[in-house]
């Protein structure tokens, strides 16, 4: 299906990463100055943009009314060992990688767009290992980013520490699945990994915390798009809805 909004690119030089970042930005069709816009940031970007089919799913949403308006920014990895880097909650780049988020893409994207210049307005998504720095920059940046959308999220002790150790969880709504069957998940390194029990581990703190927590159990699932896909209209019209 074509896509009905605008798509185009715009570049950060990145001071905390020493590298040259790419934003692929998609307006929805109704995009207009007169309006103020929600804004989503989408790691493994190409990913959401051709698995997820995200901008599709926002000129659907948008059409109908589901969601507010809202503008997608997808940032793709180089390869995953620069994934790992950037995204793994003990990445040695995960720390200049939610910086480059905070203090320059946010910034940059509120100088293009009439933006809501609050947290709330800010939703950081990714899936996986994206999933993760999604929840971790918020949880050290809640005041810029309000809103966490993290399919099957990679959780060990330095996510479960985080989020035990946060003073500001009460102001972050926060979107999260896993499925019933990422109990043995091939990860980058090479090893097996059993997703679902850190992720109900991190469900029942969050819920004991009082956190503003949507929580979803996707039956049958396993640690894949098809199953990603299928569960983002439930996902962005959950937590993009008018402010």
């Amino acid at each position: 299906m074509r896509r009905k909004g605008t798509m185009f690119e715009k570049q950060i030089n990145s001071a905390p990463l020493n590298e040259t970042m790419t934003l692929k930005i998609y307006q929805p069709e109704s995009f207009s100055l007169l309006y103020k816009y929600q804004i989503c940031i989408m790691q493994d970007g190409d990913d959401y943009y051709q698995l997820g089919r995200a901008a599709t799913l926002s000129d659907r949403l948008h059409a109908n009314e589901a969601i507010s308006n809202t503008i997608l920014v997808g940032i793709q990895y180089h390869d995953k060992h620069d994934r790992r880097r950037k995204y793994h909650p003990d990445g040695e780049e995960r720390t200049a990688y939610s910086k480059f988020l905070v203090h320059e893409a946010a910034p940059l994207l509120d100088d293009l767009f009439p933006t809501y210049h609050m947290g709330q307005s800010r939703a950081l998504v990714g899936d996986s290992l994206s999933g993760t720095l999604a929840f971790m920059t918020a949880l050290n940046y809640p005041h810029t980013f309000g809103k966490v959308i993290m399919q099957s999220p990679y959780i060990n002790q330095t996510v479960i520490d985080a989020a035990q150790q946060a003073k500001n969880i009460h102001s972050i709504a926060i979107y999260h699945t896993i499925g019933t069957q990422e109990t043995a998940v091939e990860t980058t390194d090479g090893g097996i990994s059993d997703f679902l029990t850190p992720n109900r581990k991190l469900q029942k703190l969050l819920e004991d915390q009082g956190a503003d927590y949507i929580y979803h159990e996707l039956d049958d699932s396993h640690h894949t798009w098809k199953y990603w896909q299928t569960d983002l209209p439930r996902a962005f019209t959950s937590i993009f809805d008018p402010i």
